[in-house]
């Protein structure tokens, strides 16, 4: 295999878990309902309890990404450009929903959902420069865009349902991700790490 393949089945490992999205997107939506304080969320212990149950949730998946496919690490280069996406990315984030909507005097104050807008677009950006847009990045991330920049926003701080868009968002992307792995590295198989075998399920 040629050192671009590698690389780019390393990039694809590391974008393309896409079960570790799920626990993720929860914790979106978690977030959102702890702002509402949504029934037993009014609660802070309630809200740890669950997050710790999605962290927990994230390790078990982690595992078994680790233990079906092994682990490949992104070269130094991809780190480095993951690193640099990360802090565009914060950026974006932060600056984004503060200049779209925000009472500050040099805000646009605009009736749009910061926060969907801001982060379907560090998503769509994030996708193009790791593994490349697929289809299903370019239609989820497309329709949050869309949703969010509808300018019906003009009401209530919409903040918490910017972050259930996201949640479902991130939830449905890794599901397609996921399929998208499959497709890549073949169904799970498990690795019997002390004599180098592979078994497949």
């Amino acid at each position: 295999m040629q050192r671009r393949e590698l690389e780019t089945a390393a990039a694809n490992y590391s974008y393309l878990r896409g079960m570790l999205c799920i626990p993720l997107g929860g914790l979106f939506i978690l977030a959102a309902l702890g702002n509402w304080e949504v029934g037993p969320f009014r609660h802070t212990w309630v809200f740890l309890l669950v997050a710790l149950a999605i962290g927990v949730v994230a390790l078990a998946i982690s595992r078994f990404y680790n233990d079906n496919y092994g682990r490949l690490t992104p070269s130094t280069s991809q780190q480095i450009r993951a690193g640099i996406g990360l802090v565009l990315a914060v950026a974006l984030m932060l600056g984004g929903a503060s200049l779209l909507r925000s009472h500050a005097s040099w805000s646009l104050d605009l009736p749009v959902n910061a926060i969907a807008v801001c982060f379907a677009l560090v998503m769509l950006v994030s996708y193009a420069i790791g593994v490349g847009l697929k289809a299903h990045h370019v239609i989820i991330w497309g329709a949050v865009l869309v949703a969010g920049a509808l300018p019906v926003w003009n009401g209530p701080d919409p903040s918490n349902i910017g972050l259930l868009l996201c949640g479902a968002g991130v939830i449905l992307t890794g599901v397609f991700d996921h399929r998208v792995f499959v497709q890549t590295f073949g169904p799970a198989r498990a690795i019997d790490y002390e004599n180098g075998d592979v078994a497949a399920h």
